[in-house]
């Protein structure tokens, strides 16, 4: 049994480890051999559960769909990288922890059964909320950049006007050429047509 837990431990792991590495960009060929690899990693982790029998296997079961899950939207956020994808890795995370953990709980009876999966609900509930919150608030950070992004434009773009204007007052003091030279050179400095 230390065996097969050494085994689903290694399979997580390497099921981590292979979405985190693909976290750089990749191709469409290196995400279908994401894909294919978390196809594997997953019926072998499937496979290390047949030695288990009862709520032994079925938490055993439950561990490697949640990881193969999670694992999938990982890749998915790697390839397509976004906000969707970033708070579809956290959901994945969520449901996998609560699968688990309701398994878990069948192996209690009565009212300690009752708390198990109140409990096991409660941080389902926490942990999408969590990740609502998370999105959510990365939008309004991209959003309020993108503002003060405009505002940073705008605000330079007055500077200049009110300098050019500065400008062309100055030349209202020279006559002839040397006046239409300045006013050429404020135009050339502010670019003004």
């Amino acid at each position: 049994m230390n065996t097969v837990n050494i085994k689903v431990i290694a399979i997580a792991l390497s099921l981590a480890c292979s979405a985190g590495a693909m976290a750089q960009g990749m191709s469409k060929a290196d995400y279908q051999a994401g894909k294919d690899r978390i196809a594997a990693d997953y019926k072998s982790a499937r496979g290390a559960c047949t030695s288990f029998s009862g709520n032994a296997k079925d938490i055993c079961v439950a561990d490697a769909e949640g990881k193969k899950n999670i694992a999938k939207a990982e890749l998915e956020a790697s390839y397509k990288p976004s906000v969707k994808t970033k708070y579809d890795v956290r959901i994945a995370r969520a449901e996998a922890d609560y699968g688990v953990a309701i398994d878990k709980c069948d192996d209690l009876a009565g009212n300690p059964k009752d708390v198990c999966v109140k409990e096991a609900k409660a941080a389902q509930v926490a942990a999408k909320a969590d990740a609502k919150a998370q999105m959510k608030t990365t939008e309004a950070n991209a959003a309020a950049s993108e503002k003060g992004a405009d505002a940073r434009k705008d605000a330079r773009a007055d500077k200049a006007d009110a300098d050019y204007a500065v400008a062309k007052e100055k030349c209202d003091s020279l006559a002839g050429g040397a006046k239409d030279q300045c006013l050429n050179d404020a135009k050339a400095r502010f670019g003004k047509s």
